[in-house]
């Protein structure tokens, strides 16, 4: 099933499709997609709503975060071998792990904005794992079982702020507006396999990233089983699980984003995004 979040910004109501691929408001049997109303059990009651008693909502509005919030943004590095290979990186023998802070969280169609001072814009995507149990020291082969759903994310960066100005690249990831998700949470039992989906990007049409998620180096379920072992994860949180080669970064020469530019991008049966790229105003 395919949950969603409508609405003006900060106001969104939770809702879903319906097999017609019309969107349902379901807020009178959820407060919002955030923390435990993402738990497995939770979506696993929504689903078993028919739809067609749900009040239909015009199409024409617009899409928050597929998740309210979130108690934590993880990011995956380096973790395509062909991304590894443009930025002239070593592959990682264990997972690079991060964060991203969840102030950058906004809408698949909102605007992104390129941050003040900013003149290494780029862009990322990447496919969304949306956590739905409480887990600690989870095997590889039970991981799967703890997903709630997929997304797509727009893992927007700033390369200065996080290589060129010391410490931890949470700084070049978490800008306002560099975290768009969804338009769908879509629930695992619809993902066949998370290590054989296509994902592309363009900016101004021009495909810049067109890539499968089997070039992963760590697959999905051995990404939660290696967290899990470091820290306990959450219903609700989100990992970014790194993306493929064709960012800015890895271009000679690199290119990045500006004011006017218009980002598209799509992970196959998850949904796609598009961002009109706007200049930082006071």
């Amino acid at each position: 099933m395919k949950f969603l979040r409508f609405g003006p910004k900060g106001q969104e109501k939770p809702g879903c499709l319906d097999g017609d691929g019309n969107i349902r408001d379901l807020s009178a049997h959820v407060a919002d997609f955030a923390g435990e109303t993402v738990s497995v059990d939770t979506l696993n009651k929504l689903k078993d709503i028919d739809t067609s008693t749900l009040p239909l909502v015009d199409g024409d509005v617009r899409l928050g975060s597929c998740v309210a919030s979130v108690p934590n943004f993880f990011c995956i590095g380096l973790n395509y071998a062909k991304h590894a290979a443009e930025t002239g990186a070593t592959p990682p023998t264990e997972p690079i792990l991060f964060s991203k802070a969840s102030s950058a969280l906004c809408g698949p169609f909102d605007n992104v904005v390129v941050p003040k001072d900013s003149d290494k814009c780029d862009w990322e995507v990447e496919l969304g794992v949306i956590i739905g149990k409480h887990v600690e020291h989870v095997s590889e082969a039970d991981a799967l079982s703890c997903v709630a759903g997929y997304c797509t994310i727009n893992d927007v960066s700033e390369r200065g702020f996080q290589t060129e100005r010391g410490g931890q690249w949470i700084k070049g990831k978490s800008a306002p507006t560099f975290g768009p998700t969804g338009p769908y949470l879509v629930t695992a039992d619809e993902v066949a396999d998370p290590q054989n989906l296509k994902l592309t990007l363009s900016i101004n049409g021009d495909v810049q990233q067109d890539s499968n998620t089997s070039d992963m180096i760590f697959g999905v379920a051995e990404i939660i089983s290696y967290m899990s072992k470091f820290m306990a994860l959450q219903p609700g949180d989100i990992i970014a699980t790194g993306t493929p080669s064709g960012v800015g970064m890895g271009q000679k020469p690199p290119r990045y984003l500006h004011g006017g530019e218009v980002i598209e991008l799509q992970i196959e049966g998850l949904g796609a995004q598009r961002q009109d790229v706007v200049a930082y105003s006071a």
